[in-house]
């Protein structure tokens, strides 16, 4: 009798371990959510809206560049570049555009955005988040694997993947559709920092991803600022500057 209640207490606990613990199946089933770029860009459609950002009046020196979109769990969707071939703008930048997505992603909620411009100042010496650019360091058998023709093509080895890495200075944004609903971000590299913020806001306005709930930049949403608790250094003469945001397209609401 007391081996039969035994194997029948094992056999209950059993039991509710195997109900406790998640199948392989609904695991796969929510890594593959993760992986999941529903209502973000296609590669074809981001790098489009990357090249028509990249040949405005960007206050910048005219480069090429490198543009990465994550999803909200932080996986690559998509990596482009403009020229004709990935050597045609700096190779670190397709990994600091990656990092400045993943960062602007990290750092945004449902109710409030953050530019990667809008980190710069506190990340400094005596602000209040010193040393948070060492915090996540990219992952580096993700961001170099594959052999170099896949990158920025729609096979790109970091599509899939998450990256991590963390950039304060300009270039990401988050991505917030018709619902409000934070997608993900998207990063750009290959100008300066301030130059990179302007051509990914354009970018984020052609593809209608930027209803903005709320920022800590000027008007209140996640635009670049050149003075004050949460802004950046201006790339070069500050009018000039000034000028450019000041014409760029208004979030949507």
């Amino acid at each position: 009798m007391k081996n039969m209640l035994t194997l029948a207490a094992l056999t209950l606990a059993a039991a509710s371990v195997a109900q406790a613990a998640p199948s392989s199946k609904s695991t796969a089933a929510l890594l593959a959510a993760d992986k999941s770029c529903n209502g973000l860009p296609t590669h074809a459609e981001f790098k489009e809206a990357l090249q028509a950002a990249q040949k405005k009046n960007n206050a910048g020196l005219g480069l090429n560049m490198w543009g990465a979109v994550v999803n909200r769990a932080g996986v690559v969707c998509a990596v482009a570049f403009t020229g004709d071939t990935w050597g045609d703008q700096w190779p670190a930048s397709r990994i600091i555009a990656a990092q400045k997505a993943s960062t602007s992603n990290n750092f945004s909620l449902p109710k409030l955005a953050m530019a990667t411009a809008n980190l710069y100042s506190i990340a400094q010496p005596g602000g209040f988040a010193f040393g948070i650019q060492e915090a996540n360091p990219v992952v580096p058998e993700r961001v170099y694997a594959g052999p170099s023709a896949y990158w920025g093509q729609v096979n790109d080895p970091m599509v899939g993947e998450r990256v991590g890495g963390l950039n304060v200075f300009g270039g990401g944004l988050p991505l917030y559709n018709a619902k409000g609903e934070l997608l993900g971000a998207l990063g750009t590299s290959g100008d300066s920092s301030c130059a990179d913020h302007i051509i990914s806001w354009r970018t984020r306005s052609t593809l209608k991803l930027d209803y903005v709930p709320a920022g800590l930049g000027p008007n209140g949403v996640d635009q670049i600022a050149f003075s004050g608790p949460w802004s950046q250094p201006v790339c070069g003469d500050l009018k000039a500057h000034e000028e450019v945001v000041n014409s760029l397209p208004r979030t949507r609401k």
